[in-house]
């Protein structure tokens, strides 16, 4: 019998944006009324955060901003974490008795509106927004509040 492999409680959140502070959202296939930045936990617990967040981009959108490419100098650590309660109809991903979340801000800075290619197990639409309507459009509040927080990172 194998071990199922629980989802580890430490995550990224990316805030894709352009130079004019509009944010990419994306909707969860699981949940359609959800709109999202990227989001994604690390695969392993020694994985580097940048790198969790530059993999879940190009999972999510098809946006490149690895060590090696164009972008790389855009995806920015904003070393700020939110710690939250995992939504009950996620809680079956992780192991027993875990309720909480880790998740680390990061943004990436796109030079215009880029067309995502999506993930369509993970997610149907996208579009960009103002950062002001991104937030209102966001279902979870630390997406909201890190979306508010963009200005002062973005310079």
């Amino acid at each position: 019998m194998t071990e199922r492999a629980w989802k580890i409680p430490e995550s990224v959140l990316v805030v894709i944006h352009t130079p004019a502070l509009d944010v990419l959202l994306i909707r969860r296939a699981d949940a359609d009324e959800f709109w999202q930045s990227v989001t994604g936990s690390k695969d392993a617990l020694k994985e580097p955060l940048a790198l969790t967040a530059a993999r879940e981009v190009g999972e999510e959108t098809g946006i490149e901003c690895g060590e090696d490419s164009a972008l790389a100098s855009q995806l920015v650590d904003w070393q700020v974490q939110n710690v939250y309660e995992i939504y009950s109809q996620w809680l079956g991903r992780y192991a027993p008795g875990t309720r909480h979340n880790t998740e680390h801000l990061f943004s990436l800075r796109v030079p215009e509106r880029l067309v995502p290619t999506l993930a369509p197990r993970e997610h149907t639409a996208w579009k960009w927004l103002p950062y002001r309507d991104a937030a209102d459009a966001c279902f979870s509040p630390s997406n909201a509040e890190a979306i508010l927080l963009l200005p002062q990172f973005a310079q």
